[in-house]
């Protein structure tokens, strides 16, 4: 195959794995940050990102763009994000839709997919000392008490969507914590995917430098400590994905709720009940055997996708 060939093959990929993280990050408990693992860009996406600095700008002052490019991945990161942003905003009408009318579907699905990206995360810790094991244990007990949290409703000031921006980017780039969750919890959510959805570019475009500067800040630390504390690090996110199937189990009961800025009434507390207790508690259909099907399709995928990576 040519270079050229090749080379528009490679950012081809590059896009379609950052549309993958996009659809993620829309979905409440699922991190763009586990797709990124899973299909070995993590390493190389955060050093693109920590190469934005200004050892970038004075090469770029002194030598010209393309050096500068080079420096920072240019392609790699234009690629990454056209997908990512192209998916996120392509798919937030649909993933709304399927949230409200077929929940259980949708979490069964990612239910299996977190599954596989957990044994994924883990397969990364060469001996599970008793510092690694205790790690895992945190990081699941983190995710699981932010899932736990009750969502609440923000009427935001302007200014807010460039905070919640920088907050939520740094989970959307941790397997296991879900940038939309963190949404979810500061009451930006609803209003974030309005904004996606009318495309009120001033709001996205404040949004997008909160995510931009929160991005650059964070991923240095994220770096320095895989660099510093690689085991415990990867035992810390394989817990975070651990605990955040506790956002993602799919039969839930409704315990309160709470009406939004909308007037819609929306979900405020709920309890993960038994398929077996559902139908009693909710009225509504199980699906047990569909939601099973569901979780296998997203395990076999993830591991799909791992070998395709490993194999390219």
């Amino acid at each position: 195959m040519a270079k050229g060939q090749s080379q528009k093959r490679d950012w081809l990929f590059i896009f379609l794995k950052g549309a993958g993280m996009g659809a993620a990050d829309v979905v409440p408990g699922v991190s763009g940050g586990t797709i990124a693992f899973i299909t070995g860009i993590y390493a190389r996406l955060l050093g693109a990102i920590q190469n934005v600095n200004m050892t970038a700008l004075s090469i770029l002052m002194k030598q010209g763009v393309r050096p500068a490019w080079q420096y920072i991945d240019g392609f790699f990161l234009l690629c990454l994000f056209s997908g990512l942003l192209t998916s996120a905003a392509s798919l937030a009408k649909l993933i709304t839709y399927l949230l409200e009318h077929h929940q259980t579907l949708v979490w069964s699905f990612f239910f299996g997919l977190i599954v596989a990206s957990f044994w994924h995360v883990a397969k990364q810790v060469k001996r599970w000392s008793l510092p690694v094991v205790l790690s895992c244990v945190l990081g699941a007990a983190i995710a699981f008490a932010i899932t736990s949290l009750a969502p609440t409703e923000a009427n935001p000031q302007t200014w807010f969507y460039f905070v919640a921006g920088a907050i939520a980017i740094c989970a959307m780039i941790l397997p296991g914590i879900s940038g939309s969750f963190i949404l979810l919890l500061m009451g930006m959510y609803g209003h974030v995917l309005a904004a996606v959805n009318r495309l009120d570019v001033a709001l996205l475009a404040l949004f997008l430098l909160g995510c931009v500067i929160g991005l650059m800040a964070f991923s240095r630390f994220l770096s320095w400590l895989l660099k510093a504390y690689e085991q415990v690090t990867f035992a810390l996110l394989s817990g975070f994905l651990i605990g955040s199937l506790n956002l993602l189990w799919p039969w839930k009961e409704v315990i309160s709720t709470y009406v939004n800025s909308h007037g819609v009434t929306k979900p405020l507390m709920q309890e993960n009940i038994l398929p077996s207790t559902f139908l009693a508690q909710t009225g509504q259909n199980p699906n047990t055997l569909i939601c099973i099907g569901l979780a296998l399709f997203g395990f076999v995928l993830i591991i799909l996708v791992e070998k395709l990576t490993a194999t390219k």
